[in-house]
C-alpha cells in the first residue's frame, strides 16, 4: 500500500495525454482547444474551460500534491523520488521527440514535473538536515 503513495500524481497525467495522444482519432491541438463548458460571470464577461486549461489546473493540483509528498523522510521517499524522476526523464522525451506532444500544455506539463524533482529532492535535504543536525 505504501507503494501505491510513492506513484508521481504526474504519472497519471502522463497517462491520460498519452492514451488521447496515441489512441485517439483526433488531432492534439483540436482535442486541447475543446471546450468543455462556459458560463457568464457577474462582472459579464464569459468564463471559458478548455481541456487545456484542465490539464494544467490539474498539473497545479499534482504539484502542490507531489511537493506535500516531498515532506516525508521515510524508505518510501527514495522511491517516491526516483519515480518522479523517471516520470520528468519521459515527459521531456516525448515533449521533444514525439509531435503529438509538441504542445504548450505539455510543455508547461514537463516544467511542473521538472519543478516537482528539483523541489522534491530540495525540501528531502532540507528535512534531513533538520533532523540529523551536526554540531560545528
Amino acid at each position: 500500500m505504501k507503494l501505491l503513495g510513492s506513484i508521481p500524481v504526474f504519472a497519471f497525467l502522463l497517462i491520460a495525454y498519452n492514451l488521447a495522444a496515441f489512441f485517439g482519432n483526433y488531432d492534439m491541438e483540436t482535442l486541447l482547444t475543446t471546450q468543455l463548458f462556459a458560463f457568464q460571470l457577474i462582472s459579464g464577461a464569459l468564463f471559458v474551460l478548455r481541456v487545456n486549461d484542465l490539464l494544467i489546473v490539474l498539473g497545479v493540483i499534482a504539484l502542490y500534491i507531489e511537493i506535500l509528498k516531498s515532506t516525508r523522510t521515510s524508505k518510501w521517499s527514495v522511491i517516491d523520488h526516483a519515480l518522479s524522476m523517471l516520470v520528468f526523464v519521459i515527459f521531456l522525451v516525448e515533449f521533444i521527440v514525439f509531435k503529438p506532444f509538441g504542445t504548450a500544455t505539455f510543455f508547461i506539463l514537463t516544467l511542473m514535473t521538472m519543478l516537482d524533482v528539483i523541489a522534491g529532492f530540495t525540501v528531502t535535504i532540507s528535512s534531513a538536515r533538520r533532523d540529523f543536525r551536526v554540531e560545528q
